[in-house]
């Protein structure tokens, strides 16, 4: 037993913990910002004001993570976030095809967990910045609800990813709320007072089928008159959770200190609209559902931007500007609310979308008059009208993976983060970013430690693509279609395809590509032909075009809308390879094409949205290639560029290859300690981290068992692997003359393939 005397006050426990980095925030952000500089070596504080991390992902909130990708619904192909973020999105997709936020929540913690130099502190809330000279943070105060302790949090340099900038505000640091004026920057979108100069916050709600009749009495707060709700009519039985985005609340108000009086107005909503599913009796299919989960904290769009040395605007997203100091990319479209959010008579957004993805600056990651303070999350220094972009978890996770790869190299050589901004210093960040597995448009490295790059290459086969074989159903074009196609510098390769026409018919065909090589907007028109079509089979259907390709890109095969035409298609699936189609995309703002409002000048673009189909659907059209397409040669694995871009960027074996295997030889050896590979996990899928379910654990393309020899002799076996990059260190050093990598398996039906080969002392 133990007795305290009365006393006439107490201090609470108090703990100081030093580290290299204190992160505030454990979202997604915050997460993969700490894990990567863990990662580095440095010795990292995670202080997460919730029980739980992940932020708007985890099952408190449960927003899908989404990113440059826009649930495949625009222009970006293979765009999925790279490094931590991708290794995590991969692993919930492994473990949890299904989309349970719980079991989500655990894929993330256990990432953290498994960490050693990261100490994690839940339930901490910062609440106090201490100061040093030359306006320096020099520590920050928390305060845990569950242990009853005070941490004193103390380090050279300090990461604010805490969503509403509680560091970057308390320590003074230059900050905006609100819409800038369109003056400001130029920005054609920025939006009039009557839209509303903020965001608002969503609170969801997940309903289950229990078989039986459920009676639901709403709580006296729910909100009575559902009509009050311009869409009430859009609310079904069917659709719950972050579909319902657009349940959306508090744009008119302050979104940092008002949270809680907007949360009630989103939970009056939510138990109305329930309320209304289940009473009004224009619902008889949700006799049998429950209300299973309603959220307890709203999910938080925009409150304070803070300013970096350099301010991200609507013109670097929709021209995709060149940054020297660019760190990430971003994709979403340009996605403003009306403030007044469930309540607006206008639409629930307002999305408009680049030709192709944008780079994100480092300038823009860290403060421009604090100067040991990065920026992560939504705080970074980005305008309103471009902020409605960047504000997705996906490309925030990939900046904040940037601030921790430039908080290690500050580390390293004793740096502020304004400091690495000199050219040679970005540099070294972009290069190691890249080997980390981050994308960065237009972008790319040579890594000088990387042995790999002095080794000759070969395979035992490379895919020279003459056949896509008419194994699969018919495609009627219903729509539009096209193949996208990898093509050299030279003459177009002459085509063939196949097709059941059920009526005599003129078939139109275009060729197209993009304005530049790495964009997947195809824009323009290289070649067209309009052929004639008897009804019947038809085999082998010539397509010539007369063009010389200017330089390594992908084309488009366009098959124009025709209904009395259907196409064959391919099972074979190849890396790099995809079909897409002129469609509408309820998921995003896609209804075939971009169009600009008319006698309005938003400063935005006009283009047709070609998009792929989901798996298990999105079969390639059955066609013969003369010559064959040569894009997938092994000396594609030192390139530097483990995605497809303007072309495959990859090796790929020959689809009848019993035994694919590639070998880096060296005239003089070599002292290898490690080897990194990367895999093809399909970068188009978006991988949607809740609600949405996918079809496989593990991408079809995706090497399953490898065996990695040194000299000819066994050094390493890998099975079962489903994710992107491995890296096998060996127990000791080992001199090589030569280094083979076995693709023995995969997990489908794909030919085998490997993106990258990194080697290291």
């Amino acid at each position: 037993m133990y007795t305290a005397p009365a006393a006439d006050q107490r201090q609470l426990e108090t703990e100081t913990i030093e580290s290299d980095l204190v992160v505030v925030g454990g979202g997604m952000a915050g997460v993969c910002c700490a894990i990567t500089a863990a990662r580095l070596g440095l010795r990292v504080t995670l202080a997460q004001d919730r029980p739980i991390l992940g932020g708007n992902a985890s099952s408190e909130v449960r927003l899908w993570i989404l990113g440059a990708t826009a649930h495949m619904g625009n222009n970006n192909r293979w765009a999925r976030e790279g490094g931590v973020l991708d290794e995590i999105l991969v692993e919930n997709s492994y473990r949890n095809p299904e989309g349970n936020p719980l079991i989500f929540d655990t894929v993330v913690l256990e990432k953290v967990a498994e960490e050693e130099r990261i100490r994690l502190l839940l339930n901490t809330a910062v609440y106090e910045v201490t100061k040093e000279s030359g306006d320096r943070i020099g520590a920050v105060t928390a305060f845990c609800s569950q242990n009853s302790t005070r941490y004193v949090l103390r380090a050279p340099l300090f990461v604010d990813a805490s969503g509403d900038g509680i560091v970057g505000f308390m320590a003074g640091a230059a900050f905006r709320m609100g819409a800038e004026a369109e003056s400001e920057f130029g920005e054609k979108m920025a939006p009039s007072r009557e839209y509303g100069e903020l965001l608002g916050h969503s609170l969801y709600f997940y309903s289950k089928d229990v078989g039986k009749p459920v009676i639901f009495t709403p709580p006296s707060f729910a909100l009575q008159d559902i009509t009050t709700i311009p869409r009430f009519r859009s609310f079904n039985a069917q659709e719950h959770g972050c579909r319902l985005w657009w349940i959306e609340y508090g744009g008119r108000l302050d979104t940092v200190h008002a949270t809680e009086t907007i949360k009630w107005e989103l939970w009056k909503v939510v138990y109305g609209v329930w309320n209304y599913i289940k009473n009004s009796g224009e619902f008889p299919e949700a006799e049998t559902l429950t209300l299973e989960w309603v959220g307890h904290i709203p999910g938080k769009r925009e409150s304070r931007r803070f300013e970096g040395d350099y301010m991200l605007v609507q013109r670097d997203l929709i021209e995709q500007r060149l940054h020297a100091d660019a760190v990430a990319h971003g994709g979403w479209a340009l996605d403003l609310h009306p403030a007044d959010g469930v309540f607006s008579e206008k639409p629930g957004c307002n999305q408009w979308h680049s030709r192709g993805v944008y780079q994100i600056p480092y300038r823009s990651l860290y403060s421009r008059n604090i100067p040991n303070l990065f920026l992560a999350g939504r705080i970074i220094g980005v305008s309103h009208v471009a902020f409605s972009s960047t504000r997705v978890q996906g490309t925030l996770a990939a900046a904040a993976q940037a601030v921790g790869v430039a908080a290690a190299h500050c580390t390293r050589l004793g740096l502020l983060p304004r400091d690495l901004v000199a050219p040679d210093r970005i540099t070294a960040v972009q290069g190691e970013l890249q080997r980390l597995g981050q994308f960065i448009p237009d972008v790319n490295v040579k890594d000088e430690l990387d042995l790999a790059q002095a080794a000759q290459i070969r395979a035992t086969s490379e895919l020279r693509l003459a056949v896509l074989p008419a194994d699969g159903p018919r495609l009627p074009l219903d729509q539009a279609w096209a193949q996208m196609l990898p093509v050299e510098p030279g003459r177009m390769p002459h085509l063939t395809f196949s097709a059941t026409v059920l009526a005599p018919t003129a078939l139109r065909v275009e060729l197209r590509t993009s304005d530049r090589p790495s964009n997947y907007t195809p824009d323009v028109l290289l070649a067209e032909r309009e052929i004639q079509l008897q009804a019947g089979e038809q085999v082998e259907i010539p397509l010539d075009f007369d063009v010389e390709i200017d330089a390594q890109r992908y084309v488009f095969v366009c098959f124009r809308r025709n209904p009395d035409v259907q196409l064959a298609t391919s099972r074979q699936r190849v890396s790099g390879i995809l079909t897409a189609a002129q469609k509408w995309n309820r998921a995003v703002s896609n209804f075939g094409q971009q169009t600009a409002p008319a006698g309005v000048d938003l400063g935005i673009e006009n283009f047709e949205f070609w998009t792929p189909a989901r798996r298990p659907d999105g079969l390639n059209l059955a066609l013969t290639c003369r010559p064959p397409l040569t894009g997938f040669a092994a000396a594609n694995v030192t390139n530097g560029l483990a995605r497809p871009t303007s072309g495959p960027n990859g090796w790929v074996a020959a689809i009848d290859d019993p035994q694919p295997a590639i070998t880096l030889a060296w005239e003089t050896p070599q002292t290898i300690g490690s080897i990194e590979l990367s895999f093809d996990t399909d970068f188009d899928h978006p991988m949607e981290s809740v609600l949405f379910t996918h079809p496989e654990r593990a991408m079809p393309f995706c090497v399953k068992t490898l065996r990695v020899c040194i000299n000819g002799r066994e050094a390493a076996v890998i099975e079962n692997n489903y994710q992107t990059r491995r890296r096998i260190t060996l127990d000791t050093p080992r001199t090589a003359r030569t280094v083979t990598i076995e693709l023995v398996e995969t997990w489908g039906d794909a030919p085998a393939a490997l993106l990258e080969v990194r080697c290291y002392r």
